[in-house]
């Protein structure tokens, strides 16, 4: 059989080139093959660092058994959801309809016309749990198709029917920030952080929001959540004590045992949070993890054309968390009986073990004494675990999470005033602009340097926006403002709804047609795309000529006004919309330094509330330079909230001032 996948740009598909399976990448021409032969498609979604893909791979996709059915009765599809989330936004959807819940591996049923008519997740090689084998399934659909061919059409087409009904547009309603965080204190785990019960994930949009409503309203049960939930995270297994970055999520409530794959945009938003909770507290946990996770994002999932790499495997060799797993006899043998016993008893490593066959994940169970001494046990470990098999990494580059990232390192090169990491940031905007910029449209993927086929969603449009006018506020260089422009452009043009002001399609209006138009307005793992984009719209605006600032402000207003309804009863997945919110109930503030002052500059990028944006150059040198002369022939800055300005100021200690007063 032709191996299909072999030119592909995904890491995912790449892993299953060489299965027995005759699989199709997803195209016209698989569906076409499904209607000329009359079979379904059996539509398998995945990606590169999921534990339990890897395990249904290797049980039924690498069985001959197992694929020869597959090969004989169905036309069998492949699909990288980080490369087509518009594919797997449209088949979770089915997927949740008919089972109530979701998840990867995903797995699904289709007609010839693409119309799910059977939804799932894993399914073992043998009968477990009450779930039936893979293969029992296969026979199972099979019959269904042949012996009822055309209950089984007419049952899935008024299921598309279904979802299309179930995905209108939100109604236009006030977003009520104060009641949100009402909400969340409600959800709150007052023993372990964080919101919710196992398996817990971290909730870093929702976090940035009570940060900002903190620093709006002065709220000490909002700031109490971060700093409790912080901490949590930052002292359990979630992260990585040795090297630094957050695992996707823990199994447990408590933050002990991880789900060990390290996924881009939980870094890149926890970076986020880290770095602005550094900014209203004196903890050093805050700074330190901070640091760590910037460092981790460049170091380990730099890729060598300048941009970050998806996500670092939960397995290694097949094993689930190999590479980070502890006993205690190993600290000692590394360490020597004496800091072995130590770090024992700082990691929280233990005969009995948290995790499998006796073994620990480390945890920070205290701040050590002897800091000193911390960190040469730490370096020592790193060292030795560095020399174990690694895990595998997704070393595909999405735009979107890219546009976190390259957000994320610029504001905190910026806080912590670290250069290198403002330089990482810039190599991956360049990589983006040139490589997945094609005939004036954004491509979701590249690797290698090699563009990916797939094109982009809100969310890449969206979040690479973002990032550039973070980055355009660190550099300086206003060519990162004016690609942002362009890119917010080509999405207000693009993906708008034309019949509901504020409502957003995810993918472009001249996008492949589905048979759904998704549009998900709900904060998950990442932002949703149009809370992104109404993020990038009202940051943009104070950033850009009169020409186009009230057409954003208008557009970020708009999308708001449709997230209230959201915010209100589901308020863990609006985070960002919050966000937005609050930034919008400041004004959001603007601070304009002209001239050459970094005493300035640092003070306000210390001083200001999340949402902000702080501009600094000669006068008139940007739009928000503009008549913004100096003062006495010294630098002043200009602090702004909204459409009303205070006087310039030209001491750092006045910008401070200025800048509390709410």
């Amino acid at each position: 059989m032709a191996n299909r996948l072999a030119e592909s740009t995904s890491p995912y598909l790449l892993q299953h080139a060489d299965n027995p399976v005759d699989w199709w990448p997803w195209s016209p021409a698989a569906f076409a093959e499904a209607a000329s032969r009359d079979v379904p498609v059996l539509l398998s979604v995945g990606y590169a660092a999921c534990h339990w893909c890897h395990v249904m791979a290797h049980e039924s996709f690498e069985d001959a058994e197992t694929a020869a059915l597959m090969n004989k009765h169905f036309v069998n599809i492949k699909v990288d959801r980080e490369e087509r989330p518009d594919v797997d936004a449209v088949y979770m959807t089915a997927t949740q309809a008919m089972t109530g819940q979701g998840g990867w591996p995903m797995t699904c049923f289709l007609t010839p016309a693409g119309e799910p008519f059977h939804c799932g997740t894993y399914y073992p090689p043998t009968p477990r749990g009450g779930m039936p084998s893979f293969k029992q399934l296969l026979a199972a659909v099979v019959e269904a198709w042949t012996e009822r061919s055309d209950e089984v059409r007419t049952a899935a087409g008024k299921l598309v029917a279904s979802l299309a009904t179930h995905s209108s547009p939100l109604p236009q309603s006030t977003v009520d920030l104060d009641g949100a965080v009402t909400s969340l204190l409600g959800d709150f785990d007052r023993r372990h952080g964080g919101f919710g019960g196992a398996p817990k994930f971290p909730p870093s949009m929702v976090l940035e929001f009570l940060i900002r409503h903190h620093e709006r309203t002065g709220s000490v049960e909002a700031l109490s959540i971060v700093e409790a939930t912080a901490e949590a995270m930052a002292g359990g297994g979630i992260y990585d004590q040795l090297a630094g970055g957050f695992a996707r999520y823990s199994v447990d409530a408590g933050w002990v045992v991880p789900h060990f794959e390290k996924m881009l945009y939980d870094n890149a938003l926890l970076l986020g949070v880290y770095t602005h909770l550094a900014r209203v507290t004196a903890a050093p946990t805050v700074s330190r993890v901070a640091r760590e996770t910037a460092e981790f994002l460049v170091r380990d999932l730099g890729t060598a054309e300048g941009g970050f790499a998806s996500a670092l495997d939960a397995d290694t060799e097949g094993v689930e968390g190999l590479t980070y797993v502890w006993k205690p006899q190993q600290l000692v043998d590394v360490l020597g009986k004496e800091d072995g016993a130590w770090a024992n008893t700082l990691f929280g490593v233990t005969d009995e073990g948290t995790f499998e066959y006796g073994t620990s994940t480390l945890r920070l169970l205290a701040e050590p004494s002897d800091f000193s001494r911390y960190e040469q046990v730490r370096a020592r470990l790193w060292a030795f675990r560095t020399q174990r098999p690694q895990p595998a990494r997704d070393d595909k580059v999405v735009a979107a999470w890219n546009g976190l990232a390259i957000e994320a390192l610029a504001q905190a090169g910026r806080v912590f005033e670290e250069p290198s990491w403002i330089a990482a940031a810039i190599r991956a905007a360049v990589l983006l602009i040139d490589v997945h910029m094609v005939d004036g449209r954004l491509r979701r993927t590249s690797r290698d340097g090699t563009v990916g086929p797939s094109f982009g969603v809100l969310e890449d449009y969206s979040c690479v926006a973002a990032g550039l006018l973070a980055l355009y506020q660190a550099s300086g260089e206003a060519r990162w403002l004016s690609e942002a422009v362009s890119l917010l452009d080509l999405a207000l043009a693009r993906f708008a709804d034309p019949a509901t002001p504020g409502a957003y399609f995810d993918t472009a209006d001249d996008a492949e047609a589905l048979v759904h138009r998704p549009s998900d307005p709900g904060d998950n793992a990442t932002p949703s795309g149009a809370s992104a984009l109404a993020s990038a719209l009202l940051t943009a605006s104070l950033l850009v000529g009169a020409d186009r600032a009230g057409a954003y402000r208008q557009a970020a207003e708009e999308a708001v006004a449709r997230a209230g309804v959201l915010a209100s009863r589901a308020p863990r997945f609006a985070g960002h919309w919050l966000s937005v919110a609050s930034a919008l109930a400041l004004g959001p503030v603007q601070v304009a330094v002209s001239g050459s002052s970094p005493a300035l500059v640092d003070a306000a990028v210390a001083n200001v509330h999340g949402g902000a944006v702080v501009v600094s150059g000669a006068p008139d040198s940007s739009p928000l330079l503009a008549d913004r002369p100096l003062v006495d022939g010294r630098p002043a800055a200009y602090v702004c909230r909204g459409y009303v300005c205070d006087r310039p100021v030209t001491t750092v200690d006045d910008l401070v001032t200025a800048l509390s007063r709410e």
